[in-house]
C-alpha cells in the first residue's frame, strides 16, 4: 500500500439500499488506489450517500456540507462528492448551493464516481453527473464490506409501486431485477470468503421477477438459497403485502436456512388511509397474510413500518392501527411520524394533521408497541437460542462482560461468553436469562461454542472485499440515519 494513496470516508444516510450502495462505493475506490481514512482523521475524500426519505433530508445534508467547506479550505486538495437519492432529485441544486462540492452523482451511475473524482482534479471544476436510467447493476461493482459474516445481496433495483407518500419510485426507477443465476453465483462466492448469513435486498423485493414475467420467482429463489453448502440464515427485506403469496410462505417454512422472521410493511391500520396511502393491500387482507405465516412458522418474529398521522387521518383511523398492532402481535415496529416529502402526492393533501396531534398519537402507538415487544420477548426466557455474534455488535462490554449478536429470529441478544474466546462471526448458544422490550440477555456461560471462519477473519483483521460479479452474462432481467455507515 503506497504512503501516498488518498484516503476515503463514505458517509451513508438512509436505508438497506444505500448501505449496501455504500459499500459499492468504498470497493471502488479501493479498486482505484484510496484507502479508508484512520479514526479521527480528516480524508481527502469525503463521500456523503444521501437520503430523500427522511424528515429534512435536504437540510441535514446543506448542513453537513456547511460544516465541511472550511474543513476542505483547510485541507488542500480535499474533494466532497455527493450521491444517492437526494443527489438525483436535486441534480444541479447540489452544486449551485454548496460550489465547493466537487463531484455530484445518482442512483444510478454509482459506478463513475472514481472517474468522477479524477475528471474534477484535473479540470479543476465540479462534474455533476445523473443518469436516467441503472447502468450496470450493483452487483457487478467490486464491494468492500463491513462484516465478515454476513452480506447483503441486491436481487433487484427500483419500484413499480406509486405510494403516495414515497419519492422512491422517481428517483431510483421501476423494477429491475437480476437473473436467478447470477444472484446465486453472488452468494456462492460470498460463502466462500467465510461468509454465513445473506439478506436478499429489494425496494419491493418479493415482486422479485416481474422484470422478466415469473411469478414464482421469489419463493424459487428462496427455495435455491436452502441448495448452498455453507449458507446458514436467509434473511430479505423489505416485502410488500400485495406481493406476499401463499407459496412465499411455504418456501420460508421448509427452506432451513430462510430465517423464522419477517419485515412487512403494515404503514397504516386504517382502509381509508391506506387508500389515500394508494396501498394495494387492506387491514384484513395485511393480517391474512400475519395469520398464514403463524401457522407456518409459530415461532416466526415479525415486525413492520407505521407511519401515524398521514393527511386525513382521524382518531377513528388510529385507532385501527392500534387494533391491527394488537392483533399482529409485531417483535418490533418502526414507527414514523408523518411529514411532507417534497414531490410526493401526499405532500399536497389536504387534512395535514397537525405535529401535536400526531405527537400524542405516536406516543400512544410507541407505548403499546413496547408492551407488546416485552411481553413476546418475555416468551424466550429459559429457552437456548443460537446466537451469531454481530460485527458490529459484537465487541465486550467492559462492565458486564458481555458480546452480542442476532438469534436466527432476529432479535439482539446480549451475551456473557463465559471462557470461550468468541469472535464476531462465531455461533454459540446460550440459555435466555432476561428480557427487555428490544433485547434478549443471556447471562449463563454458554452452552456450546462453534468457531468460524468469519470470525478467523475477523480475528486476523482481514475486512472483507469481494469483487463485481462477472458472468459474461446480462447482470439484471432480460433487456428489460445519519443513519448506519
Amino acid at each position: 500500500m503506497s504512503s501516498t494513496a488518498r484516503s476515503y470516508r463514505v458517509r451513508t444516510y438512509g436505508c438497506q439500499m444505500n448501505v449496501h450502495d455504500s459499500e459499492r462505493l468504498a470497493g471502488l475506490l479501493e479498486a482505484a488506489g484510496y484507502v479508508p481514512v484512520e479514526a479521527d482523521a480528516t480524508p481527502d475524500v469525503e463521500v456523503l450517500n444521501t437520503c430523500a426519505v427522511r424528515e429534512n433530508a435536504d437540510n441535514r445534508l446543506y448542513g453537513n456540507l456547511g460544516h465541511l467547506r472550511p474543513v476542505k479550505g483547510s485541507h488542500p486538495g480535499m474533494q466532497i462528492a455527493v450521491g444517492g437519492c437526494l443527489a438525483q432529485k436535486d441534480r444541479g441544486e447540489v452544486a449551485r448551493r454548496a460550489p465547493w462540492v466537487d463531484v455530484v452523482f445518482g442512483t444510478h451511475n454509482i459506478g463513475s464516481l472514481p472517474a468522477l473524482l479524477e475528471r474534477a482534479r484535473h479540470n479543476g471544476e465540479a462534474q455533476v453527473e445523473i443518469a436516467e436510467a441503472l447502468e450496470v447493476f450493483p452487483s457487478t461493482l467490486p464491494a468492500r464490506r463491513d462484516s465478515a459474516h454476513s452480506a447483503w445481496v441486491s436481487i433487484s433495483v427500483g419500484c413499480n409501486n406509486t405510494c403516495t407518500f414515497c419519492i422512491v419510485p422517481s428517483l431510483r426507477g421501476t423494477e429491475v431485477d437480476r437473473r436467478p443465476g447470477d444472484v446465486l453465483a453472488e452468494i456462492r462466492a460470498l460463502v466462500a470468503e467465510g461468509v454465513l448469513e445473506v439478506t436478499l435486498l429489494g425496494q419491493n423485493v418479493n415482486a422479485y421477477g416481474v422484470d422478466f414475467g415469473d411469478r414464482a420467482a421469489f419463493a424459487d429463489l428462496l427455495r435455491a438459497c436452502g441448495r448452498v453448502n455453507g449458507l446458514e440464515r436467509v434473511r430479505f427485506t423489505s416485502p410488500h403485502p400485495r406481493d406476499f403469496t401463499p407459496d412465499v410462505i411455504d418456501a420460508m417454512a421448509s427452506t432451513p436456512n430462510v430465517c423464522p422472521q419477517l419485515h412487512m410493511p403494515l404503514q397504516s391500520g386504517s382502509d381509508a388511509v391506506l387508500r389515500a396511502m394508494r396501498r394495494s393491500y387492506r387491514a384484513q387482507r395485511f393480517l391474512r397474510i400475519v395469520g398464514d405465516v403463524r401457522a407456518a412458522m409459530p415461532h416466526a418474529a415479525l415486525s413492520t413500518d407505521i407511519i401515524v398521522g398521514f393527511p386525513g387521518e382521524t382518531e377513528a383511523d388510529f385507532q385501527a392501527t392500534l387494533d391491527v398492532v394488537r392483533a399482529a402481535r409485531f417483535a418490533q415496529a418502526f414507527t414514523f411520524q408523518y411529514s411532507p416529502r417534497p414531490g410526493t402526492p401526499a405532500a399536497t393533501m389536504p387534512d395535514q394533521v397537525p405535529k401535536a396531534v400526531v405527537q400524542e398519537r405516536y406516543e400512544r402507538l410507541v407505548e403499546l408497541q413496547e408492551q407488546i415487544s416485552w411481553d413476546l420477548g418475555r416468551e424466550h426466557v429459559g429457552s437456548t437460542v443460537e446466537v451469531l455474534v454481530s460485527e458490529g455488535e459484537g465487541r465486550k462490554d467492559a462492565a458486564t462482560a458481555r458480546l452480542s449478536g442476532r438469534v436466527r429470529d432476529g432479535r439482539l441478544v446480549h451475551f456473557d461468553p463465559g471462557s470461550y474466546p468468541v469472535r464476531p462471526g462465531d455461533v454459540v448458544h446460550t440459555t435466555v436469562t432476561y428480557a427487555a422490550p428490544h433485547h434478549l440477555v443471556a447471562d449463563g456461560a454458554p452452552a456450546a461454542h462453534r468457531r468460524t471462519r468469519a470470525g478467523d477473519n475477523w480475528a486476523a483483521g482481514r475486512r472483507p472485499t469481494t469483487p463485481g460479479i462477472a458472468l459474461g452474462l446480462p447482470s439484471f432481467g432480460r433487456p428489460a440515519v445519519e443513519e448506519p455507515a
